[in-house]
């Protein structure tokens, strides 16, 4: 049943885009509605994204913009990781933890240059936060409610991309940003994307966002490109071993060494929120972040329980059915003790009980050579 659009305090300027494509905007994001389903086939979507490229409005992202003398000290109290190893025109995953060494939210932080940040997060609490860490200090925070992103993914986006913009495109790092134009548009263009493949975020204003959608989709229609909606995200991103925060980390008090994310804390610089707790909770992991196949032909419900030899040993956390890999697959929380690969374990749900084990993540491109192709990598 489509949703009341006026109940939302957000809403994509695209959304007149998204309804003729078929959505009844089944879901909502931070409190704007998404296009969880368009009426194209979901996997054929998925095939879009994998062998051309896949356009996702992505702008129910939340966007910070942090400046000022004291941004780089208030970030690195309120991150786990180093800020000042971020130059201008790059930008880096993060974690904010709270004084229990809880995940509390990840972020995505791009440094537009001395003092001046623009961090994108999703359903997490870094803006309850930010408020106190930032009291009384020479710094200013601001949402951007304006901005919308636009996400290209796969292998045909630089192709659609680098001929509409002065700006040479396939010199752009991954993780890189760079401000610039797009057919006559006034852009942000990022390297990175939440689907395995290589792929651009276009960062616009509103008013220009159906212009640019528009246009992209027009020239990348001659190789296969395609709109693609939220559910299709929900799959490559599973294929691609991509957590989603708060549903990866369903136990409330999740910590960075839990979940595969200890590269993104740095004990080794000043004091920073939870920095003792993580200290503390460092080797004392409950759980082991792990990709599981199942053998089962279509996708588990989350939640549904991890057993070994009869006894509990885990949760299925988010799920999806890959028709291109032809597997049933998860991401999932298990003991330690149980985390290697080849490790058998049994999956019991609401559709019944299935054999499964623990697998290599990414289940697509494990060596990520589609992102991070090995002519770019530094020895």
């Amino acid at each position: 049943m489509t949703q009341a659009l006026s109940a939302f305090s957000r809403l994509s300027a695209l959304s007149d885009r998204h309804r003729a494509l078929g959505t009844a905007f089944e879901a909502s994001w931070n409190d704007m509605p998404v296009p969880q389903n368009y009426a194209s086939d979901t996997y054929d979507e998925v095939i879009a994204v994998r062998t051309a490229a896949g356009l996702f409005d992505v702008s129910a992202l939340r966007i910070i913009d942090v400046a000022g003398r004291e941004a780089l000290a208030v970030l690195n109290e309120t991150c786990t990781s180093d800020i000042s190893k971020i130059a201008p025109g790059a930008s880096s995953l993060t974690s904010v933890v709270d004084e229990n060494g809880s995940l509390i939210d990840d972020v995505l932080i791009y440094c537009d240059g001395p003092g001046a940040y623009r961090i994108s997060h999703g359903g997490g609490s870094l803006e309850d936060i930010l408020p106190g860490v930032a009291a009384g200090r020479d710094v200013t925070f601001t949402k951007d409610n304006d901005v919308h992103i636009l996400s290209l993914q796969g292998p045909k986006a630089l192709d659609i991309l680098d001929p509409n913009t002065p700006f040479a495109l396939e010199t752009l790092p991954y993780f890189g940003h760079q401000r610039t134009t797009l057919f006559g548009r006034p852009v942000s263009i990022a390297r990175g994307g939440y689907s395995g493949e290589r792929g651009y975020e276009v960062f616009c204003a509103a008013a220009d966002a159906v212009a640019l959608w528009d246009a992209i989709l027009a020239a990348g229609k001659p190789v296969g490109a395609m709109a693609v909606s939220w559910s299709c995200l929900d799959v490559v991103r599973v294929e691609g071993g991509l957590l989603f925060f708060p549903y990866d980390m369903p136990q409330g008090d999740t910590t960075p060494w839990e979940v595969g994310l200890g590269w993104t804390v740095d004990l080794s610089k000043p004091a920073f929120r939870g920095r003792d707790a993580l200290v503390r909770r460092k080797g004392q992991e409950r759980v082991a972040q792990v990709g599981v196949e199942i053998d089962h032909h279509a996708a588990v419900e989350p939640g549904a329980k991890l057993f070994r030899d009869g006894k509990e040993v885990g949760l299925v956390n988010s799920t999806a059915y890959s028709r291109y890999l032809m597997r049933s697959l998860a991401l999932a929380h298990v003991t330690p003790d149980l985390a290697g690969f080849g490790t058998e374990l049994e999956v019991r749900g609401a559709d019944g009980t299935f054999a499964a084990r623990v697998v290599k993540t990414p289940f697509y491109d494990p060596l990520r050579l589609r992102t991070h192709p090995l002519e770019e990598r530094t020895a």
